[in-house]
């Protein structure tokens, strides 16, 4: 099948096809007599296996390892779990993160009148963390 087959099919776009094959994250496909390139059901399952890693959040260079761990049938089960738990606390403390995130904006938005005033304690938090105003008038 061709890079549009193989896109449709697994869901990657041709353009992340050709920039994963450019940075070694899989292996070059096979070139047609006019120079196009073909995929096989090994191309697909490789391209279904990088974006499940990419939309569980791995980085590149995790997936990478994973791929590598993924070919090499005398693995050991520890050294994927260590690359999952891994991400896992990075996605934890991200996840904290954002939570706080929220709640900060939250917490301005909540002081902001949201009215025809000029006065605007997000723009004021954002320009200095400044603490919203409790003004009422």
């Amino acid at each position: 099948m061709n890079i549009g087959q193989a896109a449709a099919r697994s869901g990657v776009s041709a353009k992340m096809i050709r920039y994963y094959e450019s940075i070694g994250l899989l292996e070059p496909s096979r070139r047609s007599a006019s120079g196009y390139r073909q995929y096989g059901d090994k191309d697909l399952h490789a391209l279904g296996f990088i974006r499940r890693a990419r939309e569980l959040g791995f980085p590149l260079k995790q997936v990478a390892a994973l791929m590598a761990l993924w070919h090499d049938k005398s693995r050991a089960s520890a050294e994927v779990k260590q690359l999952a738990e891994t991400h896992i606390a990075e996605l934890e403390h991200k996840a904290q993160m954002l939570k706080e995130m929220a709640a900060t904006l939250r917490n301005l938005a909540d002081h902001c009148h949201g009215d025809e005033r000029p006065d605007c304690p997000i723009l004021e938090g954002l320009q200095g963390g400044a603490e919203p105003c409790h003004t009422d008038s």
